[in-house]
C-alpha cells in the first residue's frame, strides 16, 4: 500500500475529500518550486502532483502550458522532476508525478517507475497513455509497487470505463469536462454523473480535476468525489504576484480556502 492509498483510507474515515495540489517541476524556478511544495505542505494540502514539463501538453490549458514553457526554458528535466518529488515526499506528503508518455519512454519505462519509487513517490498520472497500449507500464508499476493512475472523461462509457478503471490504483483521475486544464468560473454539470458512473464499476477513489479554483467549487466537488485536484489556480497566484514571497502568501491563502471547501462538502 502506498502513502496515497493510505491517504484515501484516512480521508474516507474522516468522511471528507482530499485536496490534491499540482505544480510543474521547475516553476517558477527550481528552488521556487521547492518553496511552493513547502507552502502546500504547511497550508493543508493532502497530496501533491509534480508536473513533468513537456513541449506538447495536449491536456493542459494556456496557464499550465506557459508555466511548462518557462520551466523547460530554464532547463528542467527528469532530474529536477525527481528532486521535486523527493522534496515533497520527505515533507511527508503523498506525491505523484503527472507526465505525458514521451518523457517516460525516453527515460526508460522500468527505470522511470523504479525512480518514482526510489524518490518516495506513490505513482504516476499518465493523461495521454491509452489503456490499450499500457501493458508494459502497468507491469512496471506493479513491479515497483507504485500506483498507475489513468484519466477518464465524460466521454468514457460502458466497457471502456470498466477497462480503464480496473487498471487504476491510488485514485481514478476524472476530468470534469471535455477540454483542457484551467481555472473556470463554473463547473461542468457532467462531473457528478461521471463520478457516479465510475463508482458503479470500481471501488478505487475518484479525484476530479480541471477547472477548480475556489472554495465553493472545491466544496461542490467534495460532495460527490474522493479528491479535488487544483493546478492552474496556484500557477495564477504565483504568476500574478509581484514577487515570489507574495506569490507564496497567495498560494497559502488559496490552499487554506480550498481545504475548508473540501471539508464543507459533506
Amino acid at each position: 500500500m502506498t502513502s496515497l492509498d493510505e491517504l484515501f483510507v484516512k480521508t474516507r474515515a474522516e468522511n471528507r475529500a482530499a485536496l490534491i495540489a499540482y505544480i510543474p517541476a521547475g516553476y517558477p524556478t527550481h528552488e521556487g518550486c521547492k518553496r511552493v511544495i513547502e507552502t502546500f505542505a504547511k497550508s493543508g494540502v493532502d497530496a501533491i502532483e509534480i508536473g513533468f514539463p513537456y513541449s506538447d501538453p495536449v491536456m493542459d490549458g494556456p496557464t499550465i502550458q506557459a508555466a511548462a514553457e518557462q520551466s523547460l526554458a530554464a532547463g528542467t528535466g527528469a532530474r529536477e522532476v525527481f528532486e521535486s518529488l523527493k522534496h515533497a515526499t520527505e515533507l511527508g506528503i503523498p506525491s505523484v508525478v503527472m507526465t505525458y508518455w514521451n518523457p517516460i519512454e525516453k527515460y526508460g519505462v522500468d527505470r522511470f517507475a523504479h525512480d518514482i519509487a526510489a524518490n518516495g513517490g506513490s505513482g504516476v498520472i499518465t493523461p495521454d497513455l491509452t489503456i490499450d497500449e499500457a501493458d508494459r507500464w502497468i507491469e512496471s508499476t506493479h513491479s515497483n509497487d507504485i500506483n498507475s493512475i489513468f484519466v477518464i472523461a465524460p466521454s468514457t462509457v460502458g466497457e471502456r470505463l470498466e477497462k480503464v478503471t480496473s487498471h487504476c490504483s491510488g485514485f481514478v483521475y476524472a476530468a470534469s469536462i471535455m477540454g483542457v486544464t484551467g481555472a473556470r468560473g463554473g463547473l461542468s454539470t457532467g462531473a457528478s454523473d461521471l463520478v457516479a458512473r465510475t463508482r458503479a464499476v470500481t471501488p478505487t477513489p475518484i479525484a476530479v480535476g480541471l477547472g477548480v479554483s475556489t472554495r465553493e467549487q472545491a466544496k461542490e466537488i467534495a460532495g460527490f468525489a474522493d479528491g479535488v485536484i487544483v493546478g492552474s489556480a496556484f500557477i495564477n497566484a504565483l504568476r500574478d504576484a509581484p514577487d515570489l514571497e507574495t506569490g507564496l502568501e497567495h498560494v497559502a491563502q488559496l490552499v487554506k480556502e480550498l481545504a475548508l471547501g473540501v471539508r464543507e462538502g459533506r
